[in-house]
């Protein structure tokens, strides 16, 4: 069977039904490696996605799930060339960490302070670009107090970390 890129196009109308099923091809057009579901999903529909899978791991899994999922969902948009990447975030902030003046002796990366990163940076999306940190932390403490987990951070600990992850995110 040819490479469903390399396909004579013209070949199609004379395939069965299972090679076209094969060849993922739009219902409508013929045309190989069509995903109209996918693709008219969006953003929108990926950031729900990833929220939804993220929820099995807790509610911080659901605020970085919904980051993860509207750069997915996003790929061909807009807003995934403005949307942060959440794995390279939090790898970025666990080699940090340690080196800030707010890292406290005792508390540790992925219990205390990740969810405190995360709050900065997986929120910093549903702003405006010119939003201020300040402008939106009421909001911000909300998410804090829904994603902390067993954090041993209060918000104003967190609120620092929060902050710098969000500003790391708006350059």
């Amino acid at each position: 069977m040819n490479d469903p890129d390399n396909i004579d196009r013209s070949e199609i109308k004379h395939m069965s039904k299972e090679t076209k099923k094969d060849l993922n091809a739009d219902m409508i057009t013929g045309e190989p490696g069509s995903h109209p579901v996918g693709t008219g999903v969006g953003g929108v529909g990926g950031a729900v996605a990833g929220a939804a899978i993220g929820s099995m791991a807790g509610p911080l899994g659901t605020l970085i799930g919904g980051a993860i999922g509207a750069i997915a969902g996003g790929g061909a948009g807009h807003a995934s060339a403005e949307a942060i990447n959440p794995t390279h975030e939090e790898a970025y902030w666990r080699a940090e960490f340690a080196n800030t003046d707010y890292h406290a002796q005792g508390h540790d990366f992925d219990r205390d302070a990740h969810p405190a990163y995360a709050v900065g940076y997986a929120n910093r999306g549903r702003y405006p670009a010119d939003a201020r940190f300040e402008d939106h932390e009421s909001d911000l403490e909300q998410s804090w107090n829904e994603v902390k987990g067993e954090s041993r951070m209060q918000w104003n600990e967190a609120r620092v970390a929060s902050r710098d992850a969000w500003n790391r995110v708006s350059k």
